[in-house]
């Protein structure tokens, strides 16, 4: 892993301001100037995300490196907190983010819908795959694979599932061993969960099938991503299914017991969503965090650093969506950023389909 003074000087010629005299970046329009002026009169730029403020420092560091005078304000919050913080204080014509940054795509697409979101198309549009950008509105800044997890100590590798299908053959033929040992999200809590299932609804005609083999073994859901990691690396559960891989991957790096599977049948990836808030009030410094993020610049240090997959069409190391789908083929699934993700999210649908859910783990 680079360290940060040499990641910093590998990239720094495509996205750098180091003085007080803002220059446009190479390969931006000259009018991008009057955005540099901006911000830096603006002197900050507020953020609300999901990701952990810890887990983006560095990221938030070289920010502040990169345009002098400029600081971020970053407040962390569960993706609910932060919907509903952002549409009250916004009701409410009071301050809020200048920049919006979350891991529940849906969310972030009804903010869009419903007006939320500036209209600005980003100098780096061109440098994301088509299925990675909406109406020059919102951009997903992260390629993270979702993942089935186990624990290394007691899964031996023959029992690791390569498909969905084998993980219901799994669950069924060794039930008394993974009886009350398999977690997963709780869709009713975590919106995250609900989006992944939601998905999964999609993509496979037999995933009801999976659920009710997950009720037969008492899924113990969760509303987090970290105490699904702890149970599954303490031996209180053996597998976690559709669990964020970036955070996996992150965890297995410092804990043996760590297990990561992707599936070959077909693997979902999410991204973090992005988008310059229409009441900004910082809005030229919101659209140069939007630009940065997505620049190979502030992409390296989030692959690098951050330990989350760079989504950008133009980088192929190990850390990038490119490379992770080079190695998994037809089967990569990336989650489009489109109104389809609205459709989950429709009050009547969205209760049917938790009803399923729970007729499925035969709970009520």
């Amino acid at each position: 892993m680079f360290s940060f003074s040499r990641l910093a000087a590998a990239v720094s010629v495509a996205f750098l301001i180091g003085s007080a005299a803002a220059q446009v970046p190479a390969g931006y329009p000259v009018d991008y100037k009057a955005v540099l002026d901006g911000a830096k009169k603006e002197g900050k730029v507020v953020v609300y995300s999901t990701t952990d403020a810890k887990l983006v420092g560095a990221l938030i560091k070289d920010f502040e490196v990169a345009f002098p005078g400029i600081k971020v304000e970053y407040t962390d919050l569960n993706s609910t907190e932060l919907y509903n913080r952002f549409i009250s204080e916004n009701a409410a014509n009071a301050t809020s983010a200048d920049a919006v940054w979350s891991s529940s795509m849906d969310l972030q697409m009804k903010l869009a819908a419903d007006g939320a979101a500036m209209v600005y198309k980003s100098p780096e549009t061109g440098a994301l795959p088509e299925w990675a950008h909406f109406k020059d509105m919102i951009y997903a800044t992260t390629f993270e694979p979702i993942a089935i997890i186990y624990n290394k100590r007691l899964v031996p590798a023959d029992e690791v599932p390569k498909t969905h299908a084998d993980l219901v053959k799994l669950l069924t033929t060794k039930a008394e061993k993974y009886q009350n040992k398999v977690t997963a999200y709780d869709p009713e809590k975590s919106g995250v969960g609900f989006m992944l299932a939601n998905q999964d609804a999609k993509l496979d005609p037999k995933f009801w099938d999976l659920v009710k083999v997950l009720g037969a073994r008492s899924l113990k859901v969760q509303s987090s991503t970290g105490t699904m990691l702890e149970r599954v690396s303490s031996g209180e559960n053996l597998i976690g299914y559709n669990v964020l891989g970036s955070y996996a991957l992150t965890r297995a790096k410092k804990d043996p017991s760590m297990g990561i599977a992707f599936t070959t049948d077909y693997n979902l990836v999410l991204s973090r969503l992005l988008f310059v808030a229409k009441n900004a009030k910082n809005p030229n410094a919101g659209k140069l965090w939007v630009d940065y993020v997505l620049s190979k610049r502030g992409q390296t240090i989030t692959s690098e650093q951050v330990d989350l997959y760079s989504v950008r069409t133009d980088m192929t190391g190990k850390e990038s969506g490119v490379a992770f789908a080079r190695e998994l083929g037809s089967a990569v699934k990336p989650i489009p950023v489109s109104n389809d993700l609205l459709l989950g999210l429709d009050q009547t649908k969205r209760l049917e389909f938790l009803k399923q859910w729970q007729t499925s783990l035969a709970r009520k």
